[in-house]
């Protein structure tokens, strides 16, 4: 005898079964075990955003003893640290808020996890963990024992979780099937066809339909109806629900018709209805994928790598040409793009990219080094592991930990127009058929179904999605990376636009370099080649190209201070690089030039000056900027260019000097304080803080491997005078959602009219409404493809 459902997992309650605990009804031990760890931990709100959300906990006695294994849990680890340790687990059994909730507080329950992050589209959940003070066999267990099972297959762990589901495929299969079958023996009934045999097995003809119609309305549409009914459970009105409902009535009164014997019914549009919506919901897949896809792995991040050839040459390459068993030379500052072996005698490597903790760590020479660590001090080499995961670069740079708390208004609009949207359209549809009954029976049902059919969010749901997705993949093939989608509202807000000098606006390739001083020795030449080859930044690069091969040296010490210079030592050698400030014995530069001055050991010995080269364009860009927005190019040199800068730039723009990096980001903190939208464009290295710190932070990407985690995008040097068109570009995005938001309404109006007039039948409604999504697709993707035309 059942007496109700359990208050954790929602499953029926058999009465000599059940079992009460703080005057709640549970089915088993294990979802009362649940309930007890919740309550304990403070936990209990996992019930108020869906009523009985959880799974009854499963017996795992031993399952899990392999994991005591290091080496098994070795390969399941995506870093590994000595107090550091993160892993992804696919967790089946997460469907709804309380799953992401219970998860992403799973530090209130084991001791030892520092954070735990839900990807709700995979069903994973990231977390990290201390493995001094818990295992992962421990948590596995803490997460099997709340009803979370994780799956976890040693054999191919990567393809396990990547199984491939083709149930909407077989459901599109079967809903066809029927369909066709049913219109073939609805012929006779369409035309009305009075002939003696026909007659004779017109009641046969009909109830084989009847049977041709179950395996359509059980299992093609099931998913409707489960979906229809977790909403309902849990107090939210989705649009399944009136698709269900219309299913559901169509099927009742079709079979009514048969049974009594006043028709043949509407098997016919039942499963025409189902077949084109199944289909729609195929078309809206394929689009996702194909968007996930292009962003994955066609985006790449525009970074570059140096790759040690076996002659002992430098070469660049671009980060997705690394393969296993390539030797890496990593720079002070630079990320380290893929997992490896540690060639150099130490390394100290920052992980906060990875684990957001900005600690670095010590390592020798043999250790295994990660991807997303970024190397600080000398120059250290490397050997590939494993080629370079693009989806894992991505994922670290789209952690919370970076992202940067924004509005966002079109997701607003969606979220408020889906609330109201499915309630209203059930009292439409009820009102409409209380009005029609009177009038007609079967026009009443028609239009009631109609109604429900035809009125459909998804077009207004899917609208932002596709823009966007389409708009990163374009911008993605003009070589501008952005971190996510909401980067391009972002952008198309921005009233200010402040420019970085060196290495942004000037470019590294084209820079005619001359030296005043005492001649170098050839030892001397030797430890400054040397000393350079260990920097990042766009000055050091240039010099380091500009002096001759050199024998290579190894370092005892390095050190490169951010915006004043670098100091190495060689045995008992000593060498300093960099601003005039930054070495004791020279006064302010009074020449006005960019200019990097050398000291060996305390004995200053001259300077190299840099005529500096502007990117091609630079004036023409400038010039269309100005025209829509505030202009400011700031500077760590001294005012040596201004006149030049003066020149080039119109004449509203606002150009400073000798600023520091903690003064750029003043600069911008000013600036919005005084209520503008503020990108700043820079390099990675010096002006991290201000990429932070305003609002859309991009960086140029130019030879080098200098990335800043908390940028918004990374833009290749190539590009620089396009980023007028990307700008316009991302305002023509919010243009196009807002056009297709107007087409997705009128839609919805000029369908509803039809419906609630008694024009429009069930059949054409299934019809239509998938239709709308492919039109809706179809107007964002071409109007995009035609902005991105014509701003070439």
């Amino acid at each position: 005898m059942d007496i109700g459902n359990c208050f954790h997992c929602g499953n029926e309650i058999i009465k000599k079964e059940e079992i009460i605990f703080d005057e709640k009804s549970f089915c088993c031990n294990g979802c009362k075990t649940v309930y007890e760890i919740f309550s304990q931990n403070d936990l209990t709100c996992y019930y108020d955003f869906q009523a009985a959300p959880g799974a009854t906990p499963l017996d795992i006695q031993g399952k899990y003893d392999f994991l005591d294994n290091e080496e098994i849990v070795a390969k399941l680890l995506e870093f590994q640290e000595d107090t550091t340790h993160i892993v992804s687990l696919y967790i089946p059994h997460i469907h709804c808020s309380s799953c992401i909730w219970i998860l992403e507080n799973l530090q209130k329950l084991q001791s030892g996890i520092s954070t735990s992050q839900v990807n709700f589209p995979e069903k994973k959940v990231r977390i990290t963990y201390n493995p001094e003070k818990t295992t992962l066999k421990k948590i596995v267990e803490l997460l099997c024992s709340i009803g979370y099972e994780p799956y976890i297959s040693l054999d191919n762990y990567e393809e396990g979780k990547k199984v491939v589901d083709r149930s909407l495929i077989y459901k599109i299969g079967i809903a066809f099937f029927c369909f066709g079958n049913i219109m073939l023996l609805s012929f006779p009934e369409y035309f009305e066809v009075e002939e003696f045999w026909i007659n004779q097995y017109r009641g046969f003809f009909r109830w084989l339909i009847f049977a041709l119609s179950l395996p359509s309305f059980l299992y093609s549409a099931s998913g409707y109806y489960v979906s229809a009914w977790k909403s309902i459970k849990s107090g939210l009105l989705n649009i399944d629900i009136p698709i269900a409902l219309g299913i559901v009535v169509m099927f009742v009164r079709s079979t009514v018709d048969i049974v009594f014997g006043y028709g043949q019914g509407f098997f016919d549009s039942m499963t025409g209805l189902i077949f084109f919506m199944l289909l729609g919901k195929l078309f809206q897949k394929k689009t996702y994928d194909f968007l996930s896809f292009e962003r994955d792995y066609k985006s790449y991040f525009p970074i570059a790598i140096t790759k040690i050839l076996s002659d002992g040459t430098e070469t660049s390459v671009q980060v997705y040409d690394i393969e296993k068993g390539d030797r890496l030379l990593i720079r002070n500052q630079e990320l380290i793009p893929v997992d490896g072996i540690l060639i150099s005698e130490k390394a100290s490597i920052d992980y906060s990219f990875v684990t957001g903790e900005a600690v670095a760590i010590e390592k020798k020479s043999g250790d295994k080094i990660f991807a997303g660590g970024k190397q600080m001090g000398k120059v250290i080499e490397m050997e590939v592991l494993f080629s370079v995961s693009q989806s894992y670069l991505t994922q670290l740079w789209s952690n919370d930990v970076f992202q940067k708390k924004v509005e966002i208004k079109h997701k607003t609009v969606t979220d408020k127009i889906s609330r109201y949207f499915t309630p209203a359209l059930l009292i439409l549809a009820i009102l409409s058929f209380l009005y029609w009954v009177f009038i007609d029976v079967t026009t009443a049902f028609n239009v009631f179904t109609a109604i429900l059919i035809v009125a459909c969010p998804c077009a207004l749901a899917l609208t932002a999605p596709f823009t966007l997705g389409n708009v990163l993949r374009i911008m993605g093939k003009r070589k501008l990376y952005l971190k996510n989608a909401t980067v391009i509202e972002q952008l198309a807000k921005v009233d200010t636009i402040v420019f970085d000098k060196t290495g942004t606006i000037t470019t590294n390739k084209k820079t005619s370099i001359t030296y005043e001083g005492a001649e170098f020795t050839s030892d001397e030449l030797k430890l400054l080649k040397n000393t350079l080859r260990g920097s990042n930044h766009p000055l050091s690069r240039r010099l380091y190209d500009f002096i001759p091969a050199q024998e290579r040296m190894e370092q005892n010490e390095f050190q490169e201070i951010i915006g004043k210079g670098i100091f190495a030592k060689f045995g008992n050698t000593t060498i300093k690089l960099g601003s005039s400030q930054f070495l004791a014995h020279m006064s302010e530069n009074t020449h006005k030039k960019t200019k990097v001055h050398v000291e060996i050991n305390g004995e200053y010995k001259g300077s190299y000056i840099f005529n500096n080269q502007y990117r091609e364009g630079l004036e023409f860009l400038f010039e269309n900027l100005a025209k829509k927005y505030d202009l400011v190019v700031l500077s760590g040199d001294n005012d040596g260019e201004r006149k030049i800068l003066e020149k080039m730039l119109p004449k509203n723009s606002t150009i400073v000097f000798n600023q520091k990096p903690e003064q750029k980001l003043n600069f911008i903190k000013n600036l919005q304080k005084e209520g503008h939208n503020v990108m700043m464009v820079g390099d990675g290295l010096n002006d991290a803080g201000a990429l932070a710190q305003s609002n859309v932070g991009i960086s140029i990407s130019e030879n080098v491997n200098v990335f800043s985690p908390a940028c918004d995008g990374i833009l290749d040097a190539s590009q620089f005078e396009k980023i007028d068109f990307f700008m316009q570009y991302s305002k023509n995005a919010m243009k196009t959602i807002y056009m297709s938001f107007g087409l997705s309404l009128l839609y919805n109006l000029v369908g509803l009219s039809f419906a609630i007039s008694g024009n429009l039948s069930p059949l054409v409604a299934a019809i239509i409404m998938p239709l709308s999504t492919v039109t809706i697709v179809s107007f964002v993707t071409i109007m995009s493809n035609f902005y991105a035309r014509n701003f070439n």
